[in-house]
């Protein structure tokens, strides 16, 4: 008969734990825990806290901040399950030296650290320039637009509202007949229980579309329209991505381009780019001046944004502000005589475009003619045309050719109504004269092409490490104040992983001179 090594689960084993062993010189862990114990000021948490002569000891910020920060890196969000964790995982056990905090207590930090996080950031940031990994050369500015916690079905006008309410009411009114004409029949089983809940449900989704109407008016948009608003996060925004539209928030990073540093970051509800660069800029300016910056930093770099981020106003804010910008406009690739051929490496299967649009004629600027997709030569309309303002050439097709081609249905939206079609192709000169920032933008240029270039390469590592390493894919809190919070804490993580990679030197040198030292960047 085999036998076995025998085990009993009544024994018992006492295991001694040294909670600072578990915190391995060369990890993030370490790194983290030397940060905040020795390089943060924490000074700024201390306003929190009225517990001088009275009331229960609170957990130290430092504790929280560890928690918090290495739950981050490893793209634990959730309150309870860093509670769990500071239970379970001998990690946080270690960094939290075995307090374990109740996940009210972390969420309520998280939600609380408003004021504090620009600080804390700071800090951050001024570590990184102190270990030289800031190099001031070029800035890189994008966005990424992560849904919230807010369904984007609950969007809508204040009209879309009042229908919705209506139809609600209906539905109420309609369920509470049928329930009626059910207890008049003596009917009673799940059913009934399953359509009082519906009841119950609709009257309190009813309730809370009362209280928002009386409470709120439409959002004004950019253009003098109304935006749609958000019951449950009036402050989020709906946005196109490549996912579909979503509800949510685009978090802005401007990223230096030395070690992908982000520099400044900031989270907004706006669907549109355009009104979001000078903020940026200024907070931008504004860290750099905290964090002992004599000169203004904007005009010491390079500063790339895409297309997202282009208008005359930010232009024109660039160039008062004398910053060597390269921020490309819609039609910057199509400029680009390196996409000229970009159309061969179009897959097969992809299906034709319905309809033609003006860069699929033929136009000779220099010959002032212009050829449609169908072969026929198109017809000039006068000397010179002005569409807002913008000097333009407005070209149509002939009639006849017109009303015989077989690209018809391709040519004209509306082919049964439309006798011929009109192209226009704008020149770039405008109506008074003045010359706009858009062609003062030396980004067409060999150098300006160069710098642009250089964006996707600066500032796409960020957000492929926030989403794909640290797992942050959606905000999960509400508010523009508590989403920005959130998002600096990411991007705060993110630098402190800089910070662990490219200054391991750096860090050595500052344990063994130990407290006290001044933040100074060691340069060579």
């Amino acid at each position: 008969m085999a036998r076995f090594k025998h085990y009993d689960y009544s024994q018992m084993k006492r295991l001694p734990v040294s909670f600072a062993a578990q915190i391995l010189p060369g990890t993030f862990e370490h790194t983290l825990n030397h940060l905040i114990d020795e390089e943060f000021d924490l000074w700024v948490f201390e306003a929190h806290y009225k517990n001088d002569e009275t009331g229960a000891p609170a957990y130290d910020p430092a504790i929280l901040l560890k928690v918090i920060l290495y739950a981050c890196s490893r793209g634990v969000t959730a309150s309870r399950e860093i509670e769990r964790l500071c239970k379970e995982n001998i990690i946080f056990m270690a960094l939290a030296a075995d307090s374990q905090p109740h996940f009210t207590t972390v969420a309520g930090f998280v939600r609380n650290l408003e004021k504090e996080i620009t600080a804390l950031y700071r800090d951050v940031l001024l570590v990184c320039d102190a270990a030289n990994l800031i190099g001031r050369e070029m800035f890189a500015v994008d966005g990424v637009k992560m849904p919230s916690n807010a369904s984007k079905s609950w969007s809508g006008t204040k009209k879309d509202f009042a229908k919705k309410l209506e139809k609600m009411e209906r539905a109420v009114a309609y369920l509470v007949k049928r329930h009626r004409e059910e207890d008049e029949r003596g009917e009673d089983g799940p059913k009934q229980d399953a359509r009082k809940k519906q009841i119950d449900t609709l009257n309190k989704a009813a309730q809370k579309v009362k209280e928002w109407l009386a409470t709120h008016e439409d959002k004004p948009g950019a253009k003098g329209g109304v935006r749609k608003s958000n019951i449950t996060d009036n402050e989020s925004a709906k946005m196109k991505t490549s996912k579909g539209v979503i509800q949510g928030y685009n978090g802005v990073a401007v990223v230096d381009a030395k070690h992908q540093v982000v520099v400044h970051a900031e989270a907004f509800g706006e669907p549109q780019e355009q009104g979001l660069l000078v903020p940026v800029l200024e907070g931008t300016r504004e860290s750099f001046k905290a964090i002992g910056e004599s000169e203004d930093i904007l005009k010491k770099v390079k500063l790339s944004t895409d297309s997202g981020f282009h208008s005359e106003a930010n232009l024109k804010y660039v160039y008062e502000q004398e910053i060597d910008g390269y921020i490309a406009d819609r039609l910057f690739r199509k400029r680009d005589p390196r996409f000229a051929g970009a159309e061969r490496h179009r897959p097969d299967w992809k299906p034709e475009p319905k309809q033609f649009h003006p860069q699929d004629f033929a136009y000779d600027a220099q010959a002032q003619s212009c050829v449609c997709p169908a072969g026929h030569s198109l017809i000039r309309n006068g000397e010179r045309c002005f569409i807002n303002g913008r000097e333009a050439v407005k070209f149509s097709g002939p009639k006849q050719a017109c009303a015989l081609c077989e690209l018809r249905a391709r040519c004209l939206r509306h082919p049964e109504k439309t006798k011929l079609r009109q192209v226009v192709f704008f020149t770039g000169r405008w109506q008074d004269g003045k010359e706009r920032y858009t062609e003062k933008m030396k980004i067409d240029s060999d150098e300006g092409r160069y710098q642009y270039s250089r964006r996707l390469a600066i500032v796409e590592p960020v957000f492929g490490n926030t989403s794909g390493n640290l797992r942050l894919n959606r905000f999960s809190l509400r508010g523009k104040r508590k989403v920005n919070t959130q998002w600096l804490l990411y991007c705060a993580v993110h630098n402190i992983g800089k910070v662990h990679r490219y200054a391991t030197e750096w860090l050595e040198k500052r344990m063994k001179r130990g407290i006290g030292q001044s933040l100074e960047p060691e340069m060579g």
